[in-house]
């Protein structure tokens, strides 16, 4: 009888098997063990029809979960953008990283990065670190008197 070698990575320090992180299944690794299964089935017992129902459902509620869980990440970009913009021109005060605070109005939004950045005293500010909110402070300007 011949044995053949099955390889495994193993970590010659302490001469055990390293275990590697699962890999998350997607729709296409759905989709081909779903091949598999049709083409190794016996032909004298087909696939039941509702497992093959149950199994194709289940792969339309991942796709729908994925769809959505993408379309929430972009409606969450989209409202923190649409805050950051409403607060342009109001007084706020905010936690400057060093466990003190900082007011100003917020003069400018910055959304070069991965979240939308509001611009106080020409530094850069999470909208996460809004503390406080208020109308932007009033500036008079002299009008002209006839």
């Amino acid at each position: 009888m011949t044995v053949n070698a099955v390889p495994a990575n193993i970590d010659p320090a302490i001469s055990t098997p390293v275990v590697t992180a699962p890999k998350t299944l997607g729709s296409a690794d759905f989709m081909n063990l779903l091949s598999v299964q049709l083409q190794n089935q016996d032909p004298m017992k087909p696939m039941d029809d509702t497992a093959f129902i149950a199994q194709m459902a289940q792969f339309s509620s991942l796709e729908q979960t994925q769809t959505l869980t993408q379309q929430m990440t972009q409606m969450r970009a989209t409202q923190d953008l649409t805050t950051a913009n409403s607060y342009i021109g109001r007084q706020v005060t905010v936690n400057d990283g060093n466990g003190g605070t900082v007011t100003g109005n917020v003069t400018a939004v910055d959304a070069s990065g991965s979240s939308p950045m509001l611009v106080v005293n020409s530094q850069s500010y999470a909208l996460s670190a809004v503390i406080r909110l208020e109308p932007g402070a009033t500036t008079s300007a002299s009008a002209p008197t006839n």
